[in-house]
């Protein structure tokens, strides 16, 4: 169930970056309801979080897939692809300040109007990892901060 609802310039998939760490500087908001909104408390505190949200717009998935950053398919969990079994999504961001309900954030890369399903603090500590293999990714991954949603997981789309 739904706590609030993500708010960004982007409109349609296309064009939105493929990751948070690609969206530097873009910013969003994240719009909690109401009745959510005492759970925001103390939130200030912290400059990162992590933003659990529904891909509504993804399409039926597929276990194989061309993800953004290779011509190749790919086993969907190897990839980070939206069209998932159970589609959730999750983006680190920069909580730049909260005015009631809202927390007006960065580097944001989901689009405009996605549900949001629940918010959580980022915690170095806990949540920073020395990855020492990113497998496939090893030959793309500085494609990554110019690559760009094409559409291909989208309802709808005809790529």
């Amino acid at each position: 169930m739904p706590i609030g609802v993500v708010h960004s310039p982007f409109k349609v998939a296309q064009d939105v970056p493929i990751q948070a760490a690609a969206a530097r500087g873009v910013k969003g908001s994240v719009e909690v309801a109401e009745e959510y909104a005492d759970g925001l408390k103390d939130v200030e505190g912290f400059s990162h979080l992590i933003l659990v949200y529904h891909f509504h717009l993804a399409q039926e998935y597929s276990l194989l897939v061309k993800p953004f950053l290779d011509d190749e398919l790919r086993g969907l969990f190897a990839t980070r692809a939206p069209s998932r079994p159970n589609s959730v999504g999750v983006s680190v961001v920069r909580l730049i300040k909260r005015e009631k309900n809202v927390l007006h954030i960065q580097n944001v890369d989901i689009i405009d109007g996605t549900p949001l399903l629940d918010i959580k603090p980022f915690v170095p500590a806990f949540d920073q990892r020395d990855a020492t293999r990113i497998g496939w990714l090893t030959r793309k991954i500085d494609e990554m901060h110019s690559s760009r949603d094409d559409g291909r997981f989208a309802k709808n789309s005809h790529l």
